[in-house]
């Protein structure tokens, strides 16, 4: 085994500001778990909520780290973790505890290890769940500080007018909509023209995952982005015809060293890259932030949508995310 190296493993629960709804779910609470690894005086962190429509749970990803306990406890290191674990919650934990630690142990910051400019500040979407379109443009209130938003649609006849109320109170910031697959290829037509009188900029998966090919010769003025129909760079080619943004997320993936690989693949074939969340805290938030250094469009609004968030707490302010060193490595 490695040198004193010690595993950590906790389920945690983080109550939501207000009920959350998105096509085919409302949470009101946001189950996570935490990984800490540590040698000698160092220790790495790392976060994950799961892949939920793979049917991942808090519960599920905590069990397949224990599985792995022997291995972390031997000195695994990222690359030997990715032969390991499959993409998903348990080695997005793991893998960014691992980044972290190997950070601390380096004495250099992981931007740095990445092959990363220092971080920047990032203009950051806030997400608002569906809900009445009255009842969105309040929520829209809480946030007045925001230059871009989020809205989550349903695929019901309501959607038009949801667009509109936020646009109608908020004339002026950048506006994209998330139908988690909602809308379908009718459904996407019959909507674009309030979405192009609102001035969306972004549809974020109209369609269901796995058919994707419902959106060939679709005409739409507004970008396409692919959420859940891409979860690994294997998926990229596939997706090209239909999409011009990817949505990178770390428990898609399974963790920062695959989800800054996805991000600069998908630069390279000619994509947009926007990066996402699954709702975690700040913990979950930094090593995001360093892949939000290669998009183009940023959706780290996580702790936003909590009630509390962690001590060492990612900054938001003027519509922007930063996170400093000590959140995570």
């Amino acid at each position: 085994m490695a040198l004193g190296r010690e595993l950590r493993v906790e389920v945690e629960r983080w109550p939501l500001r207000r009920s959350f709804r998105t096509a085919g779910m409302v949470t009101t609470e946001e189950s996570v778990v935490t990984v800490s690894i540590r040698e000698g005086h160092c220790e790495g962190r790392g976060e994950a909520s799961g892949v939920y429509y793979h049917a991942e749970t808090a519960e599920s990803v905590a069990t397949e780290i224990e599985a792995l306990r022997h291995d972390v406890l031997s000195g695994i290191n990222r690359e030997e973790l990715a032969q390991l674990a499959p993409a998903g919650g348990a080695r997005n934990a793991l893998d960014c505890a691992l980044w972290a630690l190997e950070a601390k142990l380096a004495g250099r910051p992981a931007w740095l290890l990445a092959g990363l400019d220092r971080p920047r500040p990032l203009t950051t979407t806030v997400s608002i769940g569906a809900d009445s379109p009255d009842a969105m443009a309040m929520a829209a209130l809480d946030y007045p500080d925001a230059v871009a938003m989020k809205l989550k649609l349903l695929g019901d006849s309501e959607d038009a007018a949801r667009v509109q109320s936020i646009r109608a109170l908020r004339p002026d910031i950048w506006l994209g909509v998330d139908a988690n697959q909602s809308l379908g290829r009718e459904g996407l037509e019959k909507l674009l023209p309030a979405l192009v009188t609102a001035r969306v900029a972004l549809i974020e998966q109209p369609v269901r995952a796995g058919e994707d090919e419902v959106l060939e010769g679709l005409n739409s003025p507004i970008p396409l982005a692919a959420d859940e129909s891409v979860q690994v760079e294997d998926d990229l080619p596939g997706l090209r015809p239909y999409y011009q943004v990817i949505n990178v997320k770390l428990d898609k993936t399974g963790g920062l060293t695959a989800a800054l690989s996805l991000a600069r693949t998908a630069r390279e074939m000619g994509f947009d890259v926007m990066v996402g969340n699954m709702c975690g805290t700040s913990l979950a938030m930094a090593p995001a932030f360093l892949v939000g250094q290669l998009c183009t469009i940023v959706d780290l609004d996580g702790p936003l949508l909590f009630a509390r968030d962690r001590e060492q707490a990612a900054l938001y302010s003027d519509g922007q995310i930063n996170c400093l060193p000590d959140i995570w490595a």
